[in-house]
């Protein structure tokens, strides 16, 4: 008989004083304590979370992870964290479920294909595998495609991606808190971050709702909430919050042995271990913190699904969720620090791309934090770029993603 499992992280006391606090119980806070402790020997650290950890986008996404994204600032980071799973789960001693089983975005268009031309030539260029398909070769690879010319937006050809696939994203939770934990990293869960007190320029302690901790070092890792969090140092972030929904289906017999995903249709699928077609859609069009869920989205999915995959006519949907996703002008995620105030550190603005981004961002945010030297793959990501009219080429429209919507 198996026994019942207990909490795979220490119930720590709550200090007064630490050398680091992590604002945020996600998967970017957990990974950058876990760092912490373990490549740089700063284990006096907190990890503060208002609820509970995984609360927030850490357990409310569909776990895809790729790094076929556009730019050659983004491609690196995101290819260093894919080659990451298999590594992190025998060290972690956790089972993450990494399943490469690739992943085909479909394009319906010839300005399309166009388009993912040019991110396979990026790619490639970068070292990462990436290839163009036409529709054909997109019907092989996904044999209950349809590819025929009476739906909304008939297949032209595709992108794939052999190297991505995905991770369960509430064992990874589990697997970097259990891991910070043991090496002496504190977390904090109910616990409330009400200001963050700064003298002469730099970080002296953050208030809590349990108390006061005296620490000269703080990041800003609170996914959608990091706008309100940064405010109360006075840093006015360009991040807006957008709802967005997923659901899953009735458990079905293998037969999706890729992800799928279209723009044109906003949609995206794969099947879990378990048998559940997993799909999520685009953002809702207004900003709001409210994780709701519409009968819209219910509908949008089944029309889209079902047009794409014919085969799933009459499958039930059994849940569906909302989470958040904390957009940026450019898509891309601000992570910057002692700038203009010494000790605070940023990590947020991930948009959906925050769970495939997790590890290796911690890695590296884990040494900015420990050195006070940004490393050279984080510093296209700086706060100033807003500024400086730098804004990074990760989606050709971002004026859709804001206030004017």
């Amino acid at each position: 008989m198996f026994e019942p499992f207990g909490r795979l992280w220490k119930q720590a006391p709550f200090r007064s004083t630490y050398d680091a606090v992590i604002v945020g119980g996600g998967l970017h806070g957990l990974a950058t304590a876990y760092y912490l402790a373990k490549n740089h020997g700063v284990r006096r650290v907190a990890v503060l979370e208002k609820n509970h950890i995984g609360y927030g986008s850490a357990g409310r996404n569909t776990a895809i992870v790729r790094a076929n994204q556009r730019t050659q600032e983004n491609i690196p980071l995101y290819d260093e964290g894919l080659k990451m799973w298999p590594q992190l789960m025998d060290e972690l001693d956790f089972n993450l479920m990494f399943f490469n089983c690739g992943n085909l975005n479909l394009a319906h268009s010839e300005a399309a294909m166009g388009a993912l031309r040019l991110q396979v030539a990026s790619a490639q260029y970068l070292g990462v595998r990436s290839e163009l398909l036409d529709r054909k070769q997109c019907k092989e690879l996904i044999p209950h495609l349809n590819i025929s010319e009476d739906i909304t937006y008939p297949v032209f050809g595709g992108m794939y991606h052999p190297p991505g696939g995905t991770v369960r994203h509430d064992a990874l939770v589990w697997a970097l808190a259990k891991g910070a934990s043991a090496l002496g990293v504190h977390i904090h869960q109910q616990t409330e971050v009400t200001g963050i007190a700064v003298h002469r320029g730099r970080v002296t302690a953050v208030e809590t709702s349990r108390g006061t901790i005296h620490t000269l070092r703080v990041l800003n890792a609170a996914g959608p909430w990091s706008v309100l969090v940064s405010a109360m140092v006075d840093i006015r972030l360009p991040i807006h919050v957008l709802p967005i929904q997923a659901m899953v289906t009735e458990p079905l017999k293998p037969f999706l042995h890729h992800v799928i995903s279209s723009g044109a249709y906003h949609c995206y699928a794969n099947q879990s271990l378990k048998g559940e077609v997993v799909t999520g859609a685009h953002m809702d069009p207004w900003i709001s913190y409210g994780t709701h869920v519409t009968a819209h989205y219910i509908k949008h999915q089944a029309e889209a699904l079902t047009e794409l995959l014919p085969c799933l006519r009459g499958v039930k949907f059994m849940r569906i969720w909302g989470g958040l996703a904390d957009m940026t002008p450019d898509m891309a995620p601000i992570i910057d620090g002692n700038d203009p105030i010494e000790g605070y550190y940023m990590d947020c603005g991930w948009g959906y791309f925050g769970f495939k981004s997790a590890a290796v961002t911690g890695k590296y945010v884990a040494e900015y934090m420990a050195t006070g030297r940004c490393p050279k793959i984080l510093q296209p990501f700086r706060l100033k770029r807003y500024e400086e009219n730098r804004l990074l080429g990760e989606t050709a429209s971002p004026p859709q993603y804001g206030p004017w919507n």
